[in-house]
């Protein structure tokens, strides 16, 4: 029964992960380099990704409200997670309206704007799903089965919509991918999130004696909330931690957007040819590396597992970068690209369970969306960075600037451990 159930928690993870892999892949990947491929340059496809992942960084506010008010006939939090998905199906029809997107481009980064904000929304309650149920035993994998779910909606997205998009133009692109996204809504209301809910509407389930005393523990108090979050954030240990950690999703999104660019615009790829390599060959063993993060994860421990993946980005990123005048040989660039496929689902699955346990408490929900707000912070700003430093050095020289950074807080945590292993025995010299 037990297998039964973790087989389901799996399988649900990653279905819905799916669903938001989808318009991202489509988006920051497959419209982001078409955009590139049509001649725009650095700085106003970095400007597209900075407003289209804009919503992300506001998801802190959702999560203390998503909170607050869990409960519904439909099933525990389930409620945001298929009204958010409804309503970011509805938005994904409006980008029908869009003929030209480079002329129009204006009017498809507000139509972007307003889809990333239903599914910014259906993020943060996924996550909040996930941070509740999830026994800590398991944190690694299902981590890893919402990365693999989110990798292969970025291989649908990036790669089968650019496809799309190439053959039969942006109309048909965006018609499928509204298409897919209100089969996956149906899907979303017939399955059930929590062991708890009901496969169907229920009003039943709280008496009158017992609502008001269930409500309290269910939904507490929003200004309650926003306190507890603000003192779990700012808390000097979690903030370091979580600090490494953005820094190197900052890197890891500075690069691969200096990277793309200049395979399109600097060595004249095929936009839909750089879609299909980052979205989809080697999309399986991207799957099954990253699943097998997540076992590695539970058994070794996600912070174990989180500094071998540092140092693997690292030493990527410095020696791929000191060969950039050989990136013009197409199998280097091949192989970087799709060995860079790698790093951002595998520093995911070691980094995910960490920040999970720095969650509180009664705000777990809300502290682990507040996480990942500022980890699209940190996606949306790097987007924004590589296309304003493209402007004046080259993306060799930034995918190197990257690496020392990485080096640099690497080495910070090998300095710190020995630090971190002494305070113990100086507290208990001076206890004794």
């Amino acid at each position: 029964m037990l297998k039964e159930s973790a087989a389901l928690r799996y399988f649900t993870f990653f279905y819905l992960y799916i669903m938001q892999g989808i318009p991202s892949g489509f988006a920051l990947t497959a419209v982001a380099n078409y955009l590139a491929g049509k001649g725009l340059s650095s700085q106003s496809v970095g400007s597209f990704v900075a407003i289209v992942g804009a919503p992300w960084i506001i998801q802190f506010i959702w999560g203390p409200i998503i909170d607050r008010y869990q409960f519904s006939v439909i099933g525990h939090r389930k409620h945001w997670v298929v009204l958010t998905q409804l309503l970011a199906s509805i938005a994904s029809l409006s980008l029908l309206l869009i003929n030209d997107p480079v002329n129009q481009l204006a009017l498809m980064s507000v139509l972007f704007f307003m889809h990333s904000n239903f599914a910014s929304v259906q993020d943060a309650s996924v996550d909040a799903i996930a941070i509740s149920i999830v026994p800590e035993t398991q944190r690694g994998r299902v981590n890893a089965f919402m990365r693999g779910g989110y990798l292969l909606g970025i291989s649908i997205g990036s790669a089968g919509l650019s496809t799309v998009m190439h053959y039969y133009g942006f109309f048909y692109a965006a018609l499928s991918q509204s298409v897919l996204l209100l089969l996956m809504t149906l899907v979303t209301f017939c399955i059930k999130l929590d062991q708890s809910d009901s496969l169907m509407i229920s009003f039943k389930g709280r008496s009158k004696v017992q609502a008001p005393a269930l409500a309290r523990v269910d939904n507490p108090n929003l200004r309650w909330l926003f306190k507890q979050l603000y003192q779990a954030i700012t808390d000097l240990s979690n903030f370091k931690t979580f600090g490494e950690i953005a820094v190197v999703y900052t890197c890891i999104s500075i690069f691969i957007r200096a990277f793309s660019f200049h395979l399109i615009h600097n060595l004249h790829w095929a936009d839909n040819a750089v879609s299909v390599l980052q979205g989809g060959w080697g999309v399986i063993a991207t799957l099954i590396v990253t699943l097998s993060g997540g076992v590695i994860a539970d058994r070794f421990g996600p912070a174990k597992l989180q500094s071998w993946v540092m140092v693997a980005i690292c030493l990527f990123l410095l020696l791929f970068s000191s060969y950039g005048l050989l990136w013009q040989f197409k199998p280097l660039s091949v192989t970087g690209l799709i060995i860079w496929n790698f790093a951002d689902p595998m520093f995911s699955v070691a980094s995910m369970p960490v920040l999970m346990l720095l969650c509180r408490k009664k705000i777990e929900g809300s502290q682990f969306t507040a996480y990942m707000a500022i980890v699209n912070f940190c996606d949306v700003m790097g987007s924004y960075i590589s296309g304003w430093a493209m402007k004046f050095v080259n993306a060799p020289t930034i995918g190197f600037a990257c690496g020392c950074i990485v080096f640099l807080l690497i080495a910070r945590k090998i300095f710190e451990r020995p630090a971190l292993q002494i305070q113990p025995v100086l507290i208990k010299n001076k206890l004794l």
